[in-house]
């Protein structure tokens, strides 16, 4: 139960704006279309035709966005007939509003549903839902916080997307030798990628788990392998695995999703599923062969070579040896170019955390600001 300040009003939401629904089907909308098009999904589509000229709040009524789409936007656009549209904002700032209803609203629909998942919304649960707010001025300064800390992570999500494409294009063109380094110009070499490395897979039987042991991983941890909370016994362990893995050596989806990689970087024993290729034996610099995976070349091979008649789709085991790798024969020249992109994933996940950390404090300062808890008053 939430204790607002004793000078902010209750109220509830009908009493503060107008609520209807639009009348478009999903049909209606066009690629090129000159106004947005609401629809129950995150993704806003485009019409033709505008319906509203006005600032408004959106939230899905029905569908998987129940409860969780919202949308704030201000001026001429469309909205699907299962999507609610708040507007003619009185007493109330509308972005002040779009805050406190994509925060509390989902709390307030389950007070009408025993299920643990809300699949659609009635006008009232919408109307009668509180509304406790402080005065105008207020409201537009909370909204002037929040829309600073919007604006801060905007900015970072759209720095991480630039340095992913700078980091894309720099690993095909170090791939693809488009680039080279200057202090480094050596022969490259194409071979199998059998011939510097041993290919294995991963148990082919769902493993008996136990709550502690030597950590099991699948395609679901491969993007961090130590993420999994799966074990096996150590008997298990010497007994299903032919090869084991080791730091420096990679493991690979080969099933369901096919090509994503990831270097071992710990000495911590793993247990893989079959759903993993293993490379160990590497002969050439692992980060080096990690990347070249990633590269367009080698995914079209891994992708030629796929079964993609099979459910899940998959590659087989001897498939992958027989992929092509090309490397840079001087050992150095390999360790550079891996280094190189080891620098830029490594700024990239910084800025990731950062992005994730001011998530968590944005969320903390709305949930303070907007119960009183912080008061902001010239």
């Amino acid at each position: 139960m939430v204790t607002y300040p004793s000078d902010w009003k209750e109220d509830k939401v009908s009493n503060v704006v107008d609520i209807s629904t639009g009348c478009r089907d999903t049909q209606d909308n066009k690629v090129t279309g000159r106004y947005p098009f609401f629809v129950r999904s995150p993704i806003v589509e485009r019409i033709d035709v505008a319906d509203y000229d006005c600032e408004a709040v959106l939230t899905a009524g029905d569908g998987v966005g129940t409860g969780k789409v919202f949308h704030y936007y201000n001026g001429k656009f469309a909205a699907h007939q299962r999507v609610y549209v708040m507007n003619n904002f009185r007493d109330v700032d509308g972005k002040y509003f779009y805050y406190f209803f994509s925060k509390n609203f989902i709390k307030e629909v389950e007070k009408y549903t025993a299920k643990s998942s809300v699949d659609s919304v009635r006008r009232a649960m919408i109307a009668d839902m509180e509304f406790t707010h402080p005065q105008l001025p207020e409201q537009q300064d909370i909204v002037r916080a929040l829309i600073a800390f919007d604006s801060y992570i905007a900015d970072l999500a759209e720095l991480i997307e630039k340095k992913r494409g700078i980091r894309e294009g720099a690993l095909e063109d170090l791939m693809c030798q488009r680039a080279k380094l200057n202090d480094h110009s050596t022969e490259w070499e194409e071979v199998p990628l059998s011939e510097i490395c041993k290919v294995y897979d991963g148990t082919h039987q769902t493993p008996k788990y136990t709550l502690q042991g030597i950590r099991f991983v699948s395609v679901e941890n491969i993007m961090d392998l130590y993420s999994s909370n799966k074990y096996i016994s150590q008997a298990a362990y010497e007994s299903d695995f032919k090869a084991y893995p080791e730091k420096g050596d990679i493991l690979m989806t080969r099933i369901g999703d096919i090509g994503t990689p990831c270097v071992v970087d710990r000495d911590e024993p793993l247990a893989y599923y079959v759903s993993l290729a293993l490379f160990k034996n590497i002969t050439i610099n692992s980060y080096f062969l990690n990347y070249y995976i990633m590269s367009s070349g080698f995914q079209r091979e891994l992708d030629d070579r796929a079964l993609h008649h099979a459910t899940p789709k998959k590659i087989n085991k001897g498939e992958i040896g027989k992929c092509k790798v090309k490397y840079p024969k001087d050992a150095d020249e390999q360790a550079a170019i891996a280094n190189i992109l080891r620098s830029m994933d490594e700024e990239i996940e910084a800025l990731e955390i950062e992005r994730d950390k001011m998530i968590q404090i944005r969320e903390g300062a709305m949930d303070d600001l907007l119960t009183g808890r912080i008061r902001l008053k010239a």
